[in-house]
C-alpha cells in the first residue's frame, strides 16, 4: 500500500523480528500466558499440597492477575459475553471455554490452599465463568471452544476433552461453594444447569472402544494424527469413567511409557497425562479391581518418567498441539507441568484412599 512508514507497519516488523527463533522459524503463538498459568497451578495442586508450594504472597499475585484476566465486558471483536477467560493476557485473546474451565479451576485450587473462606470477589468470578460456559453449551450438551453453533466449523464444535474440563471446573468449584452460587442450590436458570446435558454428551461421544478423541491436540504418529490419549485421558480424569480406564491402561506400553494410541511412540505429555487420570483412578474408583490395575499403571509410568526426564531435569517437548488447519506446535511447559501433576496425584494415592 506504499505504507511502510505507517506507525502500524513498523511495530509489525519490530514483532515478527522479536518473535523469530533463533533456527529462523515462527512459532503459531507467542503467548499462552493465561493457559500455561492455569495449567501450572492444577498441577501444583494436584496432590493437595498447593500451600507447601506457593506462599501465601505468590498465590494473591496469581489469584489477583487471573482475575484481572476475565472479560467484564462483551469482546469487541467476538460478541461473546462478559465472563470468560481468553488464552493470553495480550490484546489479541479472545475468551473461550477451555481458557475459561482452566481459570475457574485454578482460582478455586488457590481458594482450597487458604485457611479462610472464599473471598465474595473470587466467588463472583468463578460463578461469571461457570454461567459463561454454561450459556456457551451447544445443543448437544458438550461445550465447543468460542461459540455456541451446529458442530460444522471447528469453532462451534463440542469437544470431549474441552466439555470434561467444564465439569471439572464445576467440581472443584463445588467443593468450596456456598451460597446461590452452589451447584448443589438454586434453580434450573444457574450454571448447573450443564452438568448433566454435559455427562450425557461425553456418553454419546465415546468411541466403541471407551476413547474420546480432542478437536485441539493430535499426534504426528498417528494414523489420522489424532490423539486420543489427551482426550481420553482428560475426560477420565473428570470422570473416572471405567472404559476411558481400561483404554489407558491398555495404551500403556510394557514400559510405562504412552504415546497419542496404542502403539505409538511414548511421549513425556502422553505418559504423564494418563498417569494422572489413573492415579485418580487408582484413588477414587468405585471398583477395588480396577484401583488395582491403576495402581500398578501408575507405578510403571512414574518409573518411566523419571526415566526420560532425567529424575525430573530436563523436559523434552513433543508437537501434540494441533489447530484445526493442521498447524502444529509444541509448548515447552506442557511436558513440565503435566509431569508435576503426574506425580502430585500418584504421591497421594494413599493418602486419598485414608
Amino acid at each position: 500500500m506504499g505504507l511502510h512508514d505507517h506507525g502500524v507497519a513498523r511495530k509489525g516488523v519490530d514483532f515478527l523480528v522479536r518473535s523469530q527463533r533463533p533456527d529462523g522459524s515462527w512459532p503459531i503463538d507467542t503467548n499462552l500466558a493465561t493457559w500455561v498459568t492455569t495449567q501450572s497451578v492444577s498441577a501444583l495442586a494436584a496432590g493437595g499440597r498447593l500451600a507447601e508450594h506457593l506462599g501465601p504472597l505468590e498465590r494473591t499475585a496469581i489469584r489477583r492477575w487471573l482475575l484481572g484476566q476475565q472479560w467484564q465486558r462483551a469482546h469487541p471483536s467476538t460478541g461473546a459475553a462478559a465472563g470468560g477467560w481468553a488464552w493470553t493476557d495480550l490484546p489479541g485473546g479472545v475468551p473461550d471455554a477451555d481458557d475459561t474451565s482452566g481459570a475457574v479451576v485454578a482460582l478455586a485450587q488457590l481458594e482450597m490452599a487458604e485457611a479462610c473462606a472464599a473471598s465474595d470477589e473470587v466467588r463472583r468470578a468463578a460463578a461469571a465463568g461457570l454461567a459463561w460456559l454454561a450459556d456457551l453449551a451447544n445443543r448437544d450438551g458438550g461445550l465447543p471452544t468460542f461459540c455456541r453453533g451446529w458442530g460444522r466449523l471447528p469453532f462451534d464444535t463440542s469437544c470431549p476433552d474441552i466439555t470434561a474440563h467444564a465439569l471439572r471446573a464445576a467440581e472443584c468449584w463445588a467443593e468450596i461453594a456456598t451460597g446461590t452460587d452452589s451447584p448443589h442450590r438454586g434453580g434450573t436458570q444457574t450454571w448447573h444447569r450443564m452438568l448433566a446435558p454435559a455427562r450425557r454428551y461425553l456418553a454419546h461421544a465415546q468411541s466403541a472402544d471407551g476413547s474420546w478423541c480432542p478437536l485441539w491436540f493430535g499426534n504426528e504418529h498417528h494414523e489420522a494424527q489424532a490423539n486420543p490419549t489427551y482426550g481420553t485421558a482428560r475426560v477420565t480424569l473428570a470422570t473416572l469413567d471405567p472404559r476411558g480406564a481400561d483404554w489407558l491402561l491398555a495404551c500403556m506400553g510394557a514400559d510405562g511409557g504412552v504415546g497419542g494410541g496404542p502403539g505409538l511412540i511414548a511421549s513425556v505429555e502422553e505418559t504423564s497425562l494418563t498417569v494422572e487420570a489413573l492415579a485418580r483412578v487408582a484413588a477414587e474408583a468405585p471398583d477395588a479391581t480396577l484401583r488395582g490395575r491403576a495402581t500398578a499403571a501408575v507405578a510403571a509410568g512414574v518409573e518411566w518418567l523419571l526415566e526420560h526426564t532425567a529424575a525430573g531435569i530436563r523436559f523434552p517437548a513433543s508437537p501434540i498441539g494441533l489447530y484445526f488447519a493442521k498447524l502444529w506446535y509444541d509448548e515447552e511447559l506442557y511436558p513440565l507441568a503435566f509431569t508435576v501433576a503426574a506425580l502430585e496425584r500418584a504421591g497421594a494415592i494413599d493418602t486419598a484412599r485414608t
